[in-house]
């Protein structure tokens, strides 16, 4: 290890200065306590195990929540493999049917989204919300849950989710459109 990662890297301080971070970032996506703490621990020993790797482009947190990210798509692929894509798909066009008028494409009247009144700038109601989509989030099978997930609320490129997650980009615009229909209809039952 050089001198110059010497200075970059402090890994005695790493639980102080970084550990509150990288559980909230954990929680989010995964929402299960014991398994974020479990990734925390695994980051900061798999860093350990890498910190000659580490050049200096980037902060000490980036670089550390990186770890952890790859960590959290490890667990998404390893919940998801067991899915059928054969069954995603017939799903989906079982969805189409269900929600949206096969002549022209569009919602049913039925079916169309309702105002969510999210627009609120009550931030007792923005908990609330929050706390909602977390549940619907929950009730959504592992795969959806992840891919969602990792488009929405970490902005990550198709083509990364893809690969990451083992998927074609004919599943994931299927599993998007799927996760997001779901989502909506458990949003309407239990916010609205």
């Amino acid at each position: 290890m050089s001198v110059y990662m010497n200075q970059q890297l402090k890994p005695h301080q790493w639980v102080a200065a970084h550990a509150d971070y990288l559980y909230s970032f954990a929680i989010a996506r995964l929402n299960d306590e014991e398994q974020a703490r479990d990734l925390v621990q695994e980051t900061f020993l798999a860093a350990l195990q890498k910190v000659s790797a580490f050049e200096g482009k980037s902060s000490e947190r980036t670089w550390l929540t990186a770890i952890l990210k790859n960590k959290i798509v490890d667990i998404y692929r390893k919940k998801s493999s067991g899915l059928k894509t054969t069954a995603v798909q017939a799903a989906a066009e079982q969805e189409q049917n269900d929600f949206f008028d096969e002549a022209n494409g569009h919602w049913t009247k039925s079916s169309g989204p309702k105002e969510f009144g999210i627009e609120d700038k009550d931030h007792l109601v923005s908990k609330e919300f929050e706390r909602v989509l977390k549940m619907c989030l929950q009730k959504l099978p592992a795969l959806w849950m992840s891919v969602f997930t990792m488009k929405h609320i970490d902005e990550e490129p198709t083509e990364t989710i893809c690969a990451g997650l083992k998927i074609s980009s004919g599943n994931f615009w299927v599993i998007i459109h799927r996760a997001k229909v779901s989502l909506r209809a458990c949003l309407q039952k239990n916010w609205i």
